[in-house]
């Protein structure tokens, strides 16, 4: 299985903690580190990571880390990093035959998640996006989260920052087929700005976008300086592969 992580960003919350969001370290592990041995302790054995901002900064640092991992490490730059992040999907897409895993540079994972989420793919789903019922968590930002409204049958119906009704929150991790790629670019098409989310309805609008429980999985946004503090509390004790391995 292949990874894709959306590292492109300029991560302007966690400006103050540090100049790349996917380099910030959490009790000294880069938190693209962190994402990519969850990754690999979930099975994958090649991450295209798509860079952006910094690109330079954080391309040395894959080329170091993947002499330190058991993981082949393909970085992809985005020519122009302050588009919405539905272009990264893009990008990364195209480095990829088949299904891949899609996270995010700035989430954690228990690698359960990313685990079980490679082996719930079928043929009525181009898409099955993590969620998390627990919407009230204090690991949850409100302001920032992007919420799922489920149908009957367990798939999205809506999805976004500003719905006004919800069912679950999205983790940030995916289990991609390469429509997800195309609806991305067909809702551009159409004349949304093409964000991964726009993809997203795009597919939840044919019936196309499932979704994983994640159940009582630990996961989390690294956002913010105060979810950053959060993380160097909690993630040690929840991720201990992640940090015991560096």
């Amino acid at each position: 299985m292949d990874a894709v992580i959306i590292a492109a960003g300029y991560g302007s919350r966690l400006a103050s903690l540090s100049p790349s969001k996917p380099l910030t370290p959490v009790c000294g592990v880069p938190l693209i580190e962190i994402g990519i041995r969850q990754a690999a302790a979930a099975g994958v054995t090649r991450v295209v990571v798509v860079t952006g901002h910094r690109a330079e900064a954080v391309e040395g640092f894959l080329a170091d880390l993947a002499h330190r991992v058991n993981v082949e490490i393909e970085p992809v730059r985005v020519a122009d990093w302050s588009k919405p992040n539905g272009y990264s999907v893009m990008a990364g897409a195209e480095r990829c035959e088949g299904d891949y895993l899609l996270m995010m540079a700035d989430h954690m994972f228990d690698s359960a998640i990313l685990a079980a989420l490679s082996n719930v793919g079928d043929k009525a789903r181009d898409v099955t996006l993590a969620i998390d019922f627990h919407t009230d968590s204090p690991l949850v930002d409100p302001d920032d989260a992007t919420w799922v409204k489920l149908s009957t049958n367990g798939f999205i119906s809506a999805i976004g920052k500003s719905i006004p009704t919800w069912d679950a929150v999205d983790c940030g991790a995916f289990l991609a087929t390469p429509r997800l790629a195309e609806a991305v670019a067909a809702a551009i098409a159409s004349g949304k700005p093409g964000s991964l989310s726009d993809g997203m309805q795009w597919l939840a609008d044919r019936g196309r976008a499932a979704t994983y429980d994640i159940g009582e999985a630990w996961w989390m946004d690294v956002d913010d300086p105060r979810a950053h503090t959060l993380a160097e509390e909690l993630a040690p004790r929840h991720l201990t592969a992640a940090f015991a391995a560096t």
